[in-house]
């Protein structure tokens, strides 16, 4: 038996299949191979079309399919991680009546904010946990407030990976891990949040059924199967966030477990048995994969939106022309650590949650004409979002979270020996690295779903650890040094 994940992220669709029983990943295909559009029509908006999304997938779902030879009759179970706190509209026939605003996306900040400020800060981190922010239900309510028209004609709203189980199977529904990602679950009374619909003035028709995240959520419809080349009939048994899913790829289900993600942005996600909020909202509290009301399991996120968008960024617009990620690693490794006193601030992506929903922008401090060059700018890029975790993190253990060892998996910027080793040393935490990702979680989580495997442990009980780091003592004396001189100008 074989199980299919997909990870519908900003920057590509990942596809994975695996082997159930040995649990080894016998294909896996990302598209597009340079990084997925973002419109941003406006300064600080940040816009994807779901149907790129389905066309990247098709493109992954082919390749993986063509490169394992698998028979997809043999395939028991899909998966779905996705890119979590987008906004996706349809009308009543499943036509998408605008484009996607996704997690980046700043324009609702003053819709959460004021609906924040109705509800009553000690009423809303009570219920939902979170200020409403920046998150879906307020990008909702800026789509009734700016666009009327369309707003008039919504169905139904969806996060992003609501959109492609709709797709896949023609079933409108979500879950409420999803829901607690839009602020639209009450934790106290474990129901939709009646509370922030009303202050948004957003209907609660709009607002799809609720599946679990482990079961059959639907089949793969015949027009789907034509086209992606899947079995009709295959079920989807499985959704979560893009940061909950990789906390499950990483085993990371229980009280004092820590994953860490650095894609486009960058996360630490730890998992706490108390139903509790940062009282600034500047990290937040949504509900775990296996959540329930009597068996609470809440993830406490912390996200960096300027994590990976700024080292691509620095290599299209610093490194030499053409050079590669890990030739651009080798050319920062010539800086030393520190990158002689220059300091990069990398909140370039829009509001960052932990700075209280503000967005400064990306900043160099301290340039020298005559001691830098681009190995300090380009080394000084991956350690400054190493501080902006670190910075992160100490909310986080004011929230009584520790953070003393951290789950990753070998991708994105933990491809970076500077970036693993600087985080260590900075943190003062050991990092294990894992072979895995978010496709090939989410075939994992679909194989929980479908009852394919007994339980969690069981499905990841192959999961192979293949490093680990562990700080320095010496480095870690100059990386406490820089990040103090850092934190000084947030």
């Amino acid at each position: 038996m074989y199980l299919l994940g997909y990870d519908i992220g900003s920057s590509s669709v990942k596809a994975s299949i695996i082997d159930s029983e040995s649990g080894v990943c016998l294909s896996s295909a990302f598209y597009p191979k340079n990084e997925a559009p973002i419109l941003s029509p406006h300064q600080g908006w940040a816009e994807q079309n779901p149907s790129d999304w389905w066309e990247y997938l098709r493109q992954a779902t082919s390749a993986v399919l063509s490169s394992s030879q698998v028979d997809p009759s043999m395939i028991g179970s899909i998966g779905i991680s996705y890119q979590m706190h987008g906004l996706v509209c349809i009308d009543k026939d499943g036509k998408v009546l605008r484009p996607a605003i996704i997690w980046c996306d700043s324009r609702a900040v003053p819709y959460g904010e004021a609906a924040f400020k109705m509800i009553g800060r000690e009423e809303c981190l009570s219920t939902v946990l979170n200020s409403p922010g920046n998150f879906t239900a307020s990008k909702l309510a800026w789509v009734k407030d700016n666009e009327p028209e369309i707003y008039g004609k919504i169905h139904k709203v969806m996060l992003p990976g609501d959109y492609i189980a709709y797709r896949l199977t023609g079933e409108i529904s979500t879950t409420i891990p999803g829901l607690s990602e839009g602020i639209l679950w009450d934790f106290r009374e474990n129901r939709i949040c009646g509370t922030v619909l009303d202050s948004l003035g957003i209907d609660s028709a709009l607002i799809p059924d609720i599946v679990p995240t482990f079961a059959e959520q639907g089949r793969v419809t015949r027009a789907a199967a034509a086209e992606l080349g899947l079995a009709a009939g295959t079920p989807v048994s499985y959704r979560a966030g893009d940061q909950p899913n990789n906390a499950l790829s990483l085993g990371v289900l229980e009280p004092g477990e820590i994953a860490s993600t650095a894609g486009t942005s960058g996360v630490v996600y730890g998992v706490s048995d108390k139903v509790a909020s940062d009282p600034l909202s500047r990290v937040n509290s949504f509900a775990h994969v296996n959540h329930s009301a009597g068996h609470p399991r809440l993830g406490v996120l912390l996200c960096i939106n300027g994590t990976g968008i700024l080292n691509s960024w620095a290599r299209r617009n610093i490194a030499p022309d053409g050079i590669s990620y890990a030739e651009m690693n080798e050319l920062a490794s010539t800086a030393p650590a520190g990158s002689r006193g220059l300091l990069v601030y990398p909140f370039g992506n829009g509001a960052e949650r932990m700075l209280s929903n503000t967005a400064p922008g990306c900043s160099l401090r301290g340039i020298d004409f005559n001691i830098h060059d681009r190995s300090c700018i380009l080394r000084a890029c991956q350690e400054g979002i190493v501080f902006a975790f670190r910075h992160g993190i100490s909310i986080m253990e004011q929230m009584g979270v520790r953070v003393d060892n951290i789950h990753a998996g070998m991708a994105n910027m933990f491809l970076s020996p500077i970036f693993r080793e600087a985080l260590s040393c900075t943190t003062g935490a050991t990092i294990d690295l894992y072979d895995t990702d978010g496709a090939a979680g989410a075939a994992r989580g679909g194989g929980i779903g479908a009852g394919i495997y007994s339980s969690a442990a069981e499905a990841f009980s192959t999961l192979k650890r293949i490093g680990t780091i562990e700080p320095d003592s010496r480095l870690s004396r100059i990386y406490a040094d820089c990040y103090e001189n850092w934190k000084q100008n947030i």
